[in-house]
């Protein structure tokens, strides 16, 4: 336990730097949401060309990966449809609750893979953001569709978005490099990855600047349902199927940590443009992030023991 809270204690100190300084309003002015569109347009997309660019990625069971991830994913997607009745929300609020079931935060999960393994985590780790973050985009812009918070012009935005995301782009550019054999050639492997060593400190402060401690007053059932499938069920299921299928400690713990993490901020600015509970959104992001703190060590000790 020691050990997993040594390695993943820094993280969150810096993601409660990120909640200091948005409190303190330091530097001030746009500073922050410019420093954050550049982690995701620029930074974190080079750290995932460069990784999945120069993996051995027949070391990664990207097969048995899948399986596990996206098959959970799949799962509790189809299930918050089948329970809409039943949960009573308004088509805003579920929007908000399917996001933060199923989205995940990719700089908690890559800092935390690299953390807990070296570069062989950070390697599986990018494999599983290379198979998730399609999906789960794909899933939640679905959702917002089908819940019919957006009309035809949305949608149209909402596709080309899609098919513009910085890390999707990344990561199939990355994983053509690696396949062709091209890799990184001269000097763009260290100007690479000198901009990706950039990406999770920068965006993990980023991820405690968007914090707000006062969404948390909000209490009702899509909180509760949200935080129990993406901190509980979630990686309740992911390591019952990493054990099922077999995966090494490795890509089991990578797994895990992806399953248990807190939803990605990025919902927040999703649930503004597409109709979604924006309110709802910035309660679920700052209670599972601050939940998580505790959650993830608990799911990785138990998955060592």
């Amino acid at each position: 336990m020691e050990g997993i809270s040594n390695a993943l204690g820094p993280l969150f100190l810096l993601i409660l730097l990120g909640l200091v300084l948005q409190r303190l309003d330091i530097p001030g002015g746009d500073f922050w949401p410019r420093l954050e569109r550049l982690v995701y347009t620029l930074l974190f997309p080079a750290m995932l060309v460069s990784t999945l660019a120069q993996a051995d990625m027949q070391s990664v069971p990207a097969g048995r990966l899948a399986l596990v991830l996206l098959g959970a994913m799949l799962f509790f997607g189809g299930l918050l449809w089948r329970l809409r009745k039943r949960l009573a929300l308004p088509a805003a609020p579920f929007t908000s609750v399917f996001q933060g079931s199923l989205r995940f935060n990719t700089y908690v999960g890559v800092a935390g893979a690299a953390a807990l393994h070296g570069s062989t985590g950070t390697t599986v780790a990018a494999v599983a953001v290379a198979l998730m973050v399609p999906v789960v985009n794909v899933m939640c812009v679905s959702g917002f569709v089908a819940a019919g918070t957006l009309g035809s012009a949305g949608l149209r935005a909402s596709v080309v978005a899609l098919s513009r995301n910085p890390l999707i782009l990344a990561c199939l550019l990355g994983i053509a490099l690696n396949l062709s054999g091209i890799g990184l050639p001269g000097w763009s492997e260290p100007a690479i990855t000198l901009l990706g060593r950039a990406a999770l400190p920068l965006g993990l402060v980023a991820v405690g600047v968007a914090l707000r401690p006062a969404a948390l007053l909000r209490r009702d059932i899509g909180v509760w349902m949200a935080n129990g499938i993406k901190l509980v069920a979630m990686p309740a299921l992911v390591l019952a199927l990493a054990h099922a299928v077999g995966l090494d400690p490795v890509s089991r713990d990578v797994a895990l940590l992806f399953a248990a993490l807190p939803t990605a901020t990025s919902a927040y600015i999703l649930a503004r443009q597409l109709g979604g509970d924006a309110e709802l959104m910035a309660a679920l992001i700052t209670s599972q992030t601050l939940l998580a703190m505790l959650s993830l060590p608990l799911w990785l000790r138990l998955a060592g023991g």
